[in-house]
């Protein structure tokens, strides 16, 4: 039996500074089940607040306020008092993303709380991530990796470094920590993974564009693979329990509570709507019994003591929901689910606020059955008008998504979907509003006359071209009516 490898798997910027990252305390979980010695970096919340402390001058007045009360601004973001407060709150958050902004300048990026970019260099071409290796110490991020993983490695160098890639946000930082790994450590093999690898290794044809600096590209659950890879054991993957949060501060994040991150199931119970990545990529849909996931989840919440959980589940089952109403986490907890008939049963909702959901995130995505029907998301327009209803009045806030641009919509359908929105506006809380984006490699798309919507080889996805121009005639003129009734 080989000797075991260590291995050191990093966040890299930028991700939502709010809560820890869910895939690496999930992998850290499996890996430390089976005696690997596995070390946790998350270098994006690191960077993020590294960023911040950045020595800025400033030439305008909103910069030398933000500055000014940049320790108080970040100790808000912390603080449950100032988040009732919304004013204050509202004004941490932009206060603080202007440090962020001016910092990005001196590299001539563009910073914030949640997104990173460059002009000169793009996330979806693979020789634009090259040259982001090339050049790390260019990453306005570098001064602060570099010291973290020069003392991490002197500590003990790992065997194996694994970047978990899931935003284009954190594409270009992933690849000049990669550089800078394998320009003063080669012996390390630097395997990348995550949602945004994962899509990537469903274009056709792609492999590993990366040979030379990526030793290896994960498609999908990495688990199993970077087990093989510590312990020379193939492995069966396991369902979706076990989560390994200690490797974390959870006080460093920038929220005014602890958020516990879990997800009770992978891939989507539905996946048939079209167009649909997770249909396209054909992740099979995976989870355990809500008796295992429940006593895995009172495991977690006992050892972060969280102040609200968040499932990040594609879309939580009607089943495990039930499951929820008898067995309360005993923490508030928000996610997102389909329109079931479920959530028009006024007994069933009232369960679910009493077994502490705050918020429920509705793909509502069209006010017209016709678009529904054509993209099958099996949902009946009248049972989201109920729903919304029901939802509202046992006091859980709305988050729904609405999705124009698509295929099947015209401008009597887009219209159709503004009327709805204003008529159960009483009953939606927050709105999430999308053009949509053509999945490159569905099986629709072959259907469709579309053009580039990013220039790459790693775009995932196009244009339909007549759906595009449709868009920039209509739009416009849709919502200046929709502004004006509201």
């Amino acid at each position: 039996m080989p000797d075991k490898k260590s291995i050191l798997l990093i966040s890299p910027p930028v991700s939502k500074p709010s809560d820890p990252p869910a895939g690496l305390a999930k992998l850290a979980w499996s890996l430390k089940d089976k005696g690997v010695e596995c070390r946790v970096y998350d270098a994006s919340i690191d960077g993020i607040l590294g960023m911040l402390d950045h020595p800025l001058v400033a030439d305008d007045t909103w910069t030398r306020r933000a500055l000014a009360n940049r320790e108080a601004n970040i100790n808000a973001l912390r603080s449950l008092g100032h988040y009732h407060n919304r004013d204050r709150y509202k004004r941490a958050v932009m206060d603080t993303n202007r440090v962020l902004h001016m910092a990005g300048i001196t590299f001539n990026t563009t910073l914030s709380l949640s997104n990173y970019g460059s002009p000169a260099l793009s996330p979806v071409r693979s020789q634009d991530l090259l040259r982001a290796a090339e050049q790390f110490e260019a990453s306005p991020f570098y001064s602060i990796f570099s010291k973290r993983l020069t003392r991490n490695f002197t500590q003990r160098e790992p065997n194996i470094v694994g970047l978990s890639i899931n935003f284009l946000s954190q594409a270009l930082c992933a690849f000049a920590m990669a550089g800078f790994i394998k320009n003063h450590y080669p012996r390390i093999r630097i395997v990348c993974g995550g949602g945004l690898v994962t899509s990537w290794m469903n274009i056709p044809d792609l492999g590993n564009p990366f040979m030379g600096l990526v030793d290896e590209m994960v498609c999908g659950p990495g688990e199993s693979r970077l087990i093989e890879l510590c312990t020379g054991e193939k492995t069966t993957e396991s369902c979706c329990t076990g989560y390994d949060y200690s490797y974390f501060d959870l006080d460093r994040y920038l929220s005014p509570a602890r958020i516990l991150p879990y997800s009770t199931s992978r891939g989507c119970y539905w996946k048939k709507c079209a167009f649909c990545p997770e249909k396209s990529e054909n992740e099979p849909y995976r989870t355990a019994s809500p008796q295992t996931i429940g006593m895995d989840l009172r495991r977690s919440v006992e050892m972060t003591t969280p102040g609200l959980i968040h499932f990040l589940d594609n879309a939580l089952s009607p089943r495990f929901l039930g499951h929820l109403i008898d067995h309360p986490p005993g923490v508030p907890w928000y996610g997102f689910t389909r329109m079931t008939r479920h959530l028009t049963d006024p007994v069933f909702v009232q369960g679910l606020k009493a077994a502490g959901c705050v918020m429920l995130k509705l793909g509502v995505e069209s006010g017209d059955q016709d678009v529904l029907d054509a993209f099958s998301k099996g949902i009946d327009i009248g049972t989201v008008s109920n729903a919304l209803d029901t939802i509202h009045q046992t006091g859980i806030a709305t988050y729904v998504y609405l999705l124009f641009g698509t295929p099947a919509e015209n401008e009597n359908s887009a219209c159709k979907t503004l009327d709805f929105t204003l008529r159960h506006s009483p009953s939606i809380d927050f709105l999430n509003l999308a053009i949509f984006n053509l999945p490159a490699y569905s099986d629709e798309a072959n259907q469709l006359d579309t053009v580039d919507f990013y220039e790459g080889d790693l775009s995932l996805y196009r244009d339909d071209s007549k759906q595009r121009s449709t868009i920039l005639h209509l739009q416009p003129r849709c919502f200046f009516q929709f502004g004006k009734r509201l």
